[in-house]
């Protein structure tokens, strides 16, 4: 058995771009940075931010871009896949995270952990500004992504 699974929890780096595809479906693509810290030889902290390409298809692509913008917080399941291609007679490779899954995070309202929702013991409430705007069009349930 053979196993291509990611799991990346990380601020978006962009806003994320819709698209339509030759098909009619939505590609949505972004970036998503993530964060570690550690101690290098000497004892000291560290940080290395790693910079990651991600691609949603379909209900989850529309929801992403509807809902999310740079800066905020989302966990993704998905699949590694690296595409190639020729430009000006060179091949071009660009590796991407193919979502699966996702669930948006907490919006930096939790803290500075960048835990995902719901772990921290106090949440305070978000600002009017940030309140999310729901559609006004009944929800199925069978269109939710996760």
């Amino acid at each position: 058995m053979y196993l291509n699974k990611a799991f990346l929890y990380g601020n978006l780096t962009r806003d994320p771009e819709l698209k339509a595809l030759p098909s009619g479906q939505q590609l949505a693509s972004f970036g998503l940075a993530t964060n570690r810290t550690y101690k290098d030889k000497n004892g000291q902290k560290q940080e290395a931010t790693e910079f990651h390409n991600i691609v949603a298809f379909g209900r989850p692509a529309e929801i992403i871009a509807q809902y999310m913008k740079k800066g905020r917080p989302l966990y993704v399941e998905g699949r590694i896949q690296t595409r190639s291609w020729d430009s000006e007679g060179q091949k071009k490779y660009r590796t991407e995270i193919v979502v699966e899954n996702f669930q948006f995070g907490d919006g930096g309202r939790g803290g500075a952990s960048g835990a995902p929702a719901g772990t921290q013991a106090e949440q305070s409430s978000p600002k009017d500004s940030e309140e999310i705007q729901y559609p006004d069009e009944e929800i199925n349930p069978e269109d939710i992504p996760f």
